[in-house]
Parts: structure tokens; C-alpha cells; sequence
């Protein structure tokens, strides 16, 4: 027997059980025959002039009135709640209960039967469900990981000119064009593996594989013309990032790990221009000195109250060694990289500054595609002290109006004592200072819903002063221009094909090695086709 039936069948059950002195002499056989045929039956509860929202039975005789319809009551229009059932009486309420319950019961069969082919549709995808959840059950690897990839193909090919001379006699442009100028395909593969254990916590495993040497197929003169993306493991799998990152009470969170790269530590990443796009200058919110994202062992914390955010963070790029001399932990041979970084980001726009000592003598340093030659070897000896300044908005709703992001870095670097090997034009230099911006635009749901139109324009890194030990001739010419314009086409949810065009007015800067002299031009321009895909 169903509930509901047990439900209508327990008042009269009781009433037939309970001392009611009945016997066929005391029965009002009038009353049972009023209370049977009471005219008109009763819609709600209201009509009852004698039963009250203070009666503990209120809700019970509620729903039998109003949802069922099986409940009269007596000509008089009182129900009499609190007088003794007789026998009778709760016959007259089952009949008119059961009756009811038929009516419905048989409206259900009614509409069983006509909808019975889309219940059997239904029951059949409903099988289908369990089974294939039972499957995924049953296959999955891990119940605490996700697993994610990303895929990049890059297609490209960049070209040289201007009137600069190459060393060995002629055109430098056409001699790079011979060396460099052909069109490569190449890749970038990312595996994540994400496991949480408490639910708010994140343990990463990255692995990685990649043939991209430094811009499209491995341009060796122009480091500048490296890719957000250009990484080269020679086709192996490699372990590229493990750490462990955890939140102590509403305010910390912690990270740490044997292979945590800087980012990894900060709150937030002072951009709204796509950190992973094509050129690796525009990656950094135009400081690549204060962000150079360094990669090795180390920890840091974060804290976070309403939309302020202040991180701070160390790490070794050579921790893992054991001899102080040559690696460590703040040793004297470390790699060190110690980052502090204050921001304000609410939903729409942000400001950050940022502080970076990185001991630039034993391997922290800009990457190639972040500064001109003399910029990146000037970094490579010695301690620099770096300082970043960037803000980003974001419009409310996409249209004509982009997302605008800026930044601006300086650098200080001090040569160490056995930096004599640091030269520019035949003077040996104790120190410099380098600088760097950029402005970044991208118009989200460009042309089409799904698609980003980008374009930004910057100095990457570029000595501005130098301090020569045997010369009081600081001037340096080592300024040049970046140029990035690219359109995003989402194919998919898990694919998309980004053409872009890149240009440098002054690659090389004021790098002598190079005999480009002053008066002398020597600029560069590609085009690529980036495919990615995410799964």
C-alpha cells in the first residue's frame, strides 16, 4: 500500500480501534447520513467555523480539504474536530478518500499510457547515463586530478632589413634573411595534472615537450623574436613546474615546491593583454625585470583582504644543489630571486607595484626575448635590483572600446667583482640602467562573439646608462620599438588559429658586436599562424 493511502487509511483505522461505547443502539444514524451527504463538499479549510490555525490537526485536515477534496463536514458548516468517530463516520471518510485516490490513480494510468513511448525513451537514456557514468567510474585515473592539455603549432617566418653591414662584408638584412629567413612549423605541448585533496587546495604536476628553439623554428641572431610559447626540450618529455599551493584561514595562502616559477607566487598577474599570446616581451606587462619568472625552488605567501593583495615570495634557480658555492638556498652561490608585490584589483581594473632582487651572476636574468643583447648582458653579471609599475581596465561589455593595459620597469645592475668581462665599446662597465614599457589593447567579441582583436606597442628592455670604470663617456644608444598585432579566431570551445604580424625597429639596439654603428638601420618583421588547442 502506498503512503499516502496508509496516510487517508490511519484516521479511520484509529477511530475503529478506539473505546467509542459504540453500539447499534447509541449510533446517530441521522448525523452519519448529515455528515455522508452534506450538499456541496468543501474546497477549504476555511469554510469549517469551528476549526482554527491553533488546532495541532490544522495542516493534516488542511491538505485533505484542499489537495485531495475527500473531506466534508456537517450542513451546519462546522467539522466538530474534537467529538468521537463513530464506525460509520470513518467508513463515510475512507469511501470518500478511496474514491478520490482512484480518480487520480486512474488520470495517471490515463497519462501513462499516452506519453508511454517518450517514458520508455526516457528510461532507455536514463540507463544509458548510469552505464556510462559507471565507465568513467571505473576508467578514471584519479579521482582527486584533472587532468588538462594544452597544445601550440606555430607556423612562421620572419625577414630582415635596413643598411647595417654584416662583419664579414655585405648586407647584414640579407645575410640574416640566408641564415634565419626560412618558414618553420614547430610546437609546444603542456600537460596539467591538478590534484586538490581538501577541495581548496592545488598540488600541479606540469609536464612538457617542445621543438621550439627560440622564434618559430630557432632564430639565433634576434633573441627578440622569441615566443611566449618557445620552449625546446628536443622532442622529450620533461617535468616542467611541481608545487603545492594551500589557504591558511580566510586571509594566506602558501606555496611551495622544488620547481615553482614566480607567477606561480603572486595574487594576481598585472595584465588584462593575454599573458600567453605570441611575443615574449608582451608576456610581462611591459617589466621583465621585476616579472622575469624565474623558475626553481621556493615558497612564498599571499595575502588577500577584500580586493588588496600583497606577495611575496624566493626561490632558487639552482636549489636543488647541495654545494653553496655553486647552488642552494640563499647561499652565496645561489640563484637567488626574492619578489614583493603590492596590488588593488577589483572586478574591472587593477594597479600593481613590484620589487625583484634577482643575483643575476649566477643565472637570474632577463630571457632573450626580453631585452636587446646589451640588455640581457648586462643582466647576466652581477645583482640587479628591479621595480615595476602597471594597471589594467576592462569595460564592463565588449564593443568598441578595448581593455587597455600598461607597464614600466627599471632595472639597476651592479657588475660583480669578477665581472671584468663586461664590456661596451672597449670600456669595462661596474654598472647600468635598464628600462622598459609597453601598452597593450585587445577588443573582446571583435567582428565576431568569441573572437579578441589585439594590438600593443612597447620598448622592451633597453640600457638607458652605463657607469664605464676607465671612461667618463656613459651615453649608450640602445633604444628600440616592438610592434604586435594579432586576431584570435575561437573555432571551437577547444580550438583556435591566431594570425599575427610582429615588428622591431631596432632589434639589435646599441649592441657593437653586431658593427652596427651609429646612422646604421637594422629592423625585422614576421608572421606567424599560432594554433591551440585545449583539452
Amino acid at each position: 500500500m502506498k503512503l499516502f493511502h496508509q496516510l487517508l487509511v490511519a484516521p479511520a483505522a484509529l477511530g475503529l480501534l478506539a473505546p467509542m461505547a459504540a453500539n447499534a443502539t447509541e449510533l446517530n444514524f441521522n448525523g452519519v447520513s448529515d455528515y455522508a451527504a452534506t450538499g456541496e463538499q468543501v474546497t477549504s479549510i476555511t469554510q469549517f467555523s469551528d476549526v482554527y490555525p491553533t488546532d495541532w490537526a490544522y495542516q493534516a485536515l488542511g491538505n485533505l480539504v484542499e489537495r485531495y477534496g475527500c473531506v466534508a463536514g456537517y450542513p451546519n458548516g462546522t467539522f466538530r474536530g474534537n467529538r468521537a468517530m463513530t464506525r460509520f463516520e470513518a467508513a463515510a471518510l475512507l469511501n470518500a478518500c478511496l474514491d478520490r485516490v482512484t480518480e487520480v490513480t486512474d488520470e495517471l494510468k490515463m497519462l501513462m499510457k499516452e506519453f508511454s513511448k517518450e517514458l520508455a525513451i526516457l528510461k532507455g537514456r536514463v540507463d544509458g547515463l548510469e552505464a556510462k557514468v559507471g565507465e568513467l567510474e571505473a576508467q578514471q585515473f584519479s579521482t582527486t586530478t584533472k587532468m588538462t592539455v594544452n597544445s601550440f603549432w606555430a607556423l612562421g617566418a620572419t625577414t630582415y632589413g635596413g643598411d647595417a653591414k654584416n662583419p664579414a662584408g655585405g648586407d647584414l638584412g640579407d645575410a640574416t634573411d640566408k641564415a634565419d629567413g626560412a618558414t618553420s612549423f614547430s610546437y609546444d605541448l603542456r600537460i596539467f595534472l591538478d590534484t586538490s585533496f581538501t577541495g581548496e587546495d592545488l598540488l600541479r604536476t606540469r609536464l612538457r615537450s617542445a621543438n621550439i628553439s627560440d622564434v618559430y623554428a630557432g632564430n639565433g641572431v634576434v633573441g627578440l623574436w622569441s615566443q611566449e610559447y618557445g620552449y625546446q626540450t628536443g622532442n622529450n618529455l620533461e617535468l616542467d613546474r611541481l608545487f603545492y599551493q594551500f589557504p591558511v584561514a580566510d586571509e594566506f595562502t602558501f606555496t611551495g615546491g622544488p620547481m615553482v616559477r614566480q607567477d606561480d607566487m603572486l595574487a594576481v598577474w598585472p595584465a588584462a593583454y593575454p599573458a600567453a599570446m605570441t611575443v615574449d616581451f608582451f608576456t610581462y606587462a611591459g617589466a621583465p625585470g621585476a616579472y622575469n619568472l624565474a623558475l626553481g625552488a621556493g615558497a612564498g605567501v599571499i595575502w588577500s583582504k577584500d580586493d588588496f593583495n600583497i606577495s611575496a615570495s624566493y626561490l632558487s634557480t639552482n636549489g636543488n644543489g647541495s654545494d653553496p658555492d655553486t647552488g642552494g638556498i640563499a647561499t652565496d652561490g645561489a640563484g637567488s630571486n626574492g619578489t614583493v608585490q603590492l596590488s588593488y584589483a577589483p572586478e574591472q581594473w587593477g594597479v600593481a607595484v613590484a620589487y625583484n632582487y634577482g643575483s643575476t651572476d649566477n643565472g637570474v636574468g632577463l630571457y632573450s626575448g626580453n631585452g636587446t643583447p646589451l640588455a640581457n648582458k648586462l643582466q647576466a653579471n652581477g645583482v640587479t635590483n628591479s621595480a615595476a609599475l602597471s594597471a589594467w581596465w576592462m569595460p564592463e561589455e565588449t564593443g568598441i572600446i578595448p581593455s587597455v593595459s600598461a607597464g614600466w620597469g627599471i632595472n639597476s645592475t651592479n657588475s660583480s667583482a669578477d665581472g671584468n668581462g663586461i664590456t661596451y665599446d672597449g670600456s669595462v662597465l661596474e654598472s647600468s640602467t635598464s628600462q622598459s614599457w609597453y601598452v597593450g589593447l585587445q577588443w573582446d567579441d571583435a567582428f565576431l562573439e568569441g573572437n579578441a582583436l589585439g594590438f600593443a606597442v612597447g620598448q622592451p628592455t633597453f640600457v638607458t646608462s652605463i657607469d664605464k670604470k676607465n671612461s667618463s663617456d656613459d651615453f649608450v644608444a640602445d633604444g628600440n620599438y616592438a610592434f604586435e598585432l594579432f586576431y584570435n579566431f575561437q573555432v571551437t570551445d577547444n580550438i583556435s588559429v591566431t594570425p599575427a604580424v610582429h615588428y622591431f625597429s631596432r632589434p639589435l639596439g646599441g649592441d657593437k658586436d653586431s658593427t652596427v654603428t651609429d646612422g646604421d638601420s637594422f629592423n625585422s618583421f614576421g608572421g606567424m599562424i599560432k594554433t591551440t588547442f585545449v583539452f
